[in-house]
């Protein structure tokens, strides 16, 4: 084990992101306290491009993502992903992040996990 992190979050996150703050926050409505992990992508191009052909132009919008509960309070990722672009055709390429339940605001395994038992995650509005 790389990272003791990597036991309480998704399988692969800690090789694509640098975790940069650990938030613990109250959530007024239903007065329990939630965990924000701040997470941004490394300067790292995704497998099969070149460094000579692609620059980061920065960063896309964070992301939350709604993870497994840690210790009973609700964990959500912030996700912040670079920016790449091709330095000829300025033409962006996104990396694949499959831990990401495509069209949700849920990880894979955590969809997973509810899809399994038939339950439906809480919302937090915040």
């Amino acid at each position: 084990m790389n990272n003791p992190l990597s036991i309480f979050l998704p399988e692969r996150l800690l090789n694509h992101f640098d975790l940069l703050n650990v938030h613990e926050l109250g959530e007024i409505s239903s007065k329990q306290m939630i965990y924000h992990l701040e997470l941004t992508e490394k300067n790292t191009l995704p497998n099969g491009y070149k460094r000579t052909d692609y620059e980061s132009k920065g960063f896309y919008p964070s992301k939350i993502i709604q993870d497994f509960p840690i210790r009973g309070q609700a964990v959500y990722l912030i996700i912040r992903r670079r920016r790449w672009r091709d330095k000829l055709t300025r033409e962006e390429i996104k990396s694949d992040y499959s831990f990401i339940a495509e069209g949700s605001k849920l990880t894979q395994e955590l969809s997973d996990f509810l899809k399994e038992t038939n339950k439906y995650p809480r919302r937090y509005h915040w």
